[in-house]
């Protein structure tokens, strides 16, 4: 099933390449893995999949203690300022930066593991109220102040977009971040790029690709539903 699955999100990442006139290589699919057994990552591992989003810290942790280490690790998730010590030496990229408060722990822990630590800033492009990231006004601050910060690097934005039936309601908000990229980047800031654009899932992830994105976070495309254990 998995490979099935991982086959078909490559057509459609093709497609949609096609349909924007982009590179194939300019998108990187995230198998986001939360809640799944490590045998079903390895299912996907083995279909050639190196790259897996977390949404836990003890999640990460356990997983790439269990797993071959040529993996890049993503943490996804809301991610807790206490936390941060367990994964800045494990995670490839942390997309969940949402706060001055959190991009200054990220440092702390960077200098002490003498780490370099890449980053996105999780913008809140929508507007919801249930959603974590920075307001899309506040962003280019932000962006300023973590960058400042020794031991970590600004490689672009994230956002979580709304869930919709329709994919096609979200391509305001993903042309908006897209914009809000384009519009830092040209500011030229010391230790920024906006190289990575992070958005689009399982639901809306070809929208996303058309609009701009270089990593898409598929989780229930490739795994099926999560599966939470039982209380």
């Amino acid at each position: 099933m998995i490979k099935d699955n991982l086959d078909h999100v490559y057509q459609v990442i093709n497609t949609a390449c096609d349909h924007a006139g982009r590179c194939r290589e300019d998108v990187s699919l995230i198998a986001v893995s939360k809640t799944k057994p490590v045998s079903m990552l390895m299912e996907a591992y083995d279909h050639g999949c190196r790259a897996f989003g977390e949404n836990k810290v003890q999640e990460l942790v356990d997983k790439y203690e269990a797993m071959p280490k040529d993996i890049k690790w993503h943490m996804i998730g809301h991610l807790q300022r206490n936390k941060v010590k367990y994964i800045v030496d494990k995670a490839a990229l942390i997309h969940s930066v949402d706060s001055l408060k959190l991009a200054d722990e990220i440092s702390r822990e960077a200098v002490k593991k003498q780490v370099e630590v890449s980053v996105l800033i999780e913008v809140n492009i929508a507007g919801e109220d249930t959603k974590f990231g920075v307001a899309a006004k506040d962003t280019e601050q932000l962006v300023r102040d973590a960058a400042s910060l020794p031991g970590i690097r600004i490689e672009g934005l994230m956002t979580i977009a709304p869930l919709c039936m329709n994919p096609e309601e979200n391509r305001q908000y993903f042309a908006k971040l897209k914009q809000l990229s384009v519009d830092i980047n040209q500011k030229n800031i010391d230790n920024v790029n906006m190289n990575v654009l992070s958005m689009g899932m399982t639901g809306d992830y070809m929208v996303a690709i058309e609009e701009g994105a270089t990593y898409v976070r598929v989780g229930t495309g490739i795994f099926g539903e999560r599966q939470y254990p039982v209380k």
